[in-house]
């Protein structure tokens, strides 16, 4: 019986090869089956539906322009029987720059597969956030700026998010620039309080604030007015009937 050639593939390690074919993805939960039938095109009907999103590969194609972006990477050890043993917590912030974010973490013993889960745990906590002009001292009704204040906590850091007129920036920490950044927010006002040192914590609370921006009840008039869009979808403006001119008699 011949024997088999030293250094060949065995086993798994043949799909690493060089030239082999990619890996086909095949979606297990609902909203994965309607994305891939096409029953669902947008992010922001994907969000809308209800449905709990528990697959990266739906951001990946619903929103392809997503950047990454690594905000902390922390060392945690044990001691065990065996040994020391050492991990690696990674927090990563995802988004398009255009009204889509998400965080997310994982731990690992290695950090480029640690990084990766953390990148697909920030896919499946996407969110779309409001943009608007809430600004008295600009009124240009253009969607670079939050829209109205809100209050984000997490642990000990409570975060402030205020709307600033055009040309101020991100008058932030820079943890909360690289959120903002990749939120698609270029202008904001910024009020910490409690130990912001905690990287995770500040981070966790800046991605409390922006999921209250999403989930507060605003009116269509209200939305009209500070000219606010949903995710990267203008709200269409409702022209206000103008009052009849009064004639002199």
């Amino acid at each position: 019986m011949a024997g088999r050639e030293r250094g060949g593939p065995r086993g798994r390690r043949r799909q690493f090869d060089e030239g082999a074919a990619p890996v086909i993805w095949a979606p297990k939960t609902r909203l994965g089956k309607m994305v891939k039938n096409g029953e669902i095109t947008t992010m922001s009907d994907a969000l809308k539906s209800g449905l709990p999103m528990r697959e990266p590969e739906i951001v990946d194609i619903l929103l392809p322009a997503v950047e990454d972006e690594v905000i902390d990477v922390k060392m945690v050890q044990r001691m065990t029987d065996s040994g020391r043993r050492v991990k690696f917590v990674i927090t990563v912030v995802v988004g398009n720059k255009d009204g889509f974010v998400g965080l997310g973490q994982a731990k690992g013993k290695e950090v480029g597969l640690s990084i990766k889960r953390a990148i697909e745990n920030a896919k499946m906590n996407m969110i779309q956030i409001r943009r608007g002009c809430g600004s008295w001292e600009c009124g240009c009704r253009t969607p670079h700026t939050i829209p109205f204040l809100v209050t984000g906590k997490s642990g000990s850091v409570e975060v402030t998010f205020k709307p600033a007129p055009r040309g101020i920036g991100l008058a932030t920490g820079d943890v909360a620039k690289k959120i903002l950044r990749l939120a698609g927010v270029s202008d904001c006002w910024a009020f910490t309080e409690g130990k912001t040192k905690t990287v995770v914590n500040y981070a966790k609370g800046v991605y409390d604030a922006l999921k209250k921006n999403a989930q507060m009840r605003i009116t269509d008039s209200e939305m009209s007015k500070l000219g606010i869009i949903q995710g990267n979808i203008v709200i269409p403006v409702k022209e206000e009937q103008a009052a009849p001119a009064k004639t002199e008699e």
